[in-house]
């Protein structure tokens, strides 16, 4: 099973000039670097994803930071999993804590999303995670069972190999604070026993769970390598290709 590296744009890249830069500083920093055990995902701006295509079309490979839930119609500012799909993106996040903070995000909908995205042939990168709040009260564990639960109602177990679910503790996000490696294994545990009560664990094993949260060079090791993680799922650090491509090299 290949890791899965996944950099997330967020709201950056505010230009043209902006973004033909970082194609151009990313592309550069591709050469020569052997990534055969890894696959690199890059999830710009939608405004910038048929340019990130054309220029980085079979070197990466593409997804959406959000879509809807609906193919088409009256939905002003949406874009539908099948657009992403259309434009070339294979993964999209949904879930992501800043969806659930700023956008008012609930189980309901982010099932709603991912039961369309894998109608549409996308793969969904599921983010759960608990809150500072929720770990100072002893309430992870109760959160992640929640979220997990809820985010795969509907989904059948045949499905589940295209799935990625990130575990991404909120408390980290944006922060010099990471769980140690044994709260992050923990985390997989018990992400791999929630959908082991509702599929086959044939089905289970075949799903890449991977980290997010204040990934860094100074980081990755213990929070992705020495958890067991499949991969890793990179904010800030992705908008510097060469930290972003060093990550990459360590876990692939």
């Amino acid at each position: 099973m290949k890791k899965i590296i996944i950099g997330n744009l967020k709201m950056n890249l505010l230009s043209p000039s902006e973004r033909e830069q970082y194609l151009k500083t990313f592309s550069k920093e591709l050469v020569g670097k052997k990534l055969a055990n890894a696959e690199i995902v890059l999830c710009p701006p939608a405004i910038h994803l048929e340019n990130f295509e054309k220029v980085l079309r079979k070197k990466v490979s593409f997804g959406g930071q959000n879509c809807f839930w609906e193919e088409k119609g009256s939905y002003t500012g949406e874009i539908s999993p099948l657009m992403l799909k259309n434009f070339g993106c294979e993964y999209v996040i949904i879930g992501h804590s800043e969806r659930r903070k700023y956008f008012e995000e609930n189980d309901q909908s982010i099932n709603q999303k991912i039961l369309a995205s894998l109608k549409s042939g996308l793969s969904p990168i599921i983010c759960v995670g608990e809150t500072k709040e929720e770990r100072r009260s002893g309430e992870t564990m109760r959160v992640i069972t929640r979220q997990v639960k809820e985010a795969f109602l509907g989904v059948t177990a045949g499905k589940l190999e295209k799935i990625v679910v990130a575990y991404e503790p909120i408390w980290s996000v944006g922060s010099d604070s990471i769980p140690t490696a044994n709260e992050t294994m923990e985390a997989k545990v018990l992400i791999q026993k929630i959908l082991s009560q509702s599929f086959p664990k044939k089905y289970v094993e075949k799903m890449r769970i991977i980290y997010g949260g204040s990934v860094s060079m100074k980081t990755v090791k213990l929070a992705c390598v020495d958890s067991g993680m499949e991969g890793a799922l990179i904010g800030r650090e992705s908008l510097v290709p060469r930290e972003f491509i060093k990550i990459a090299s360590l876990m692939g």
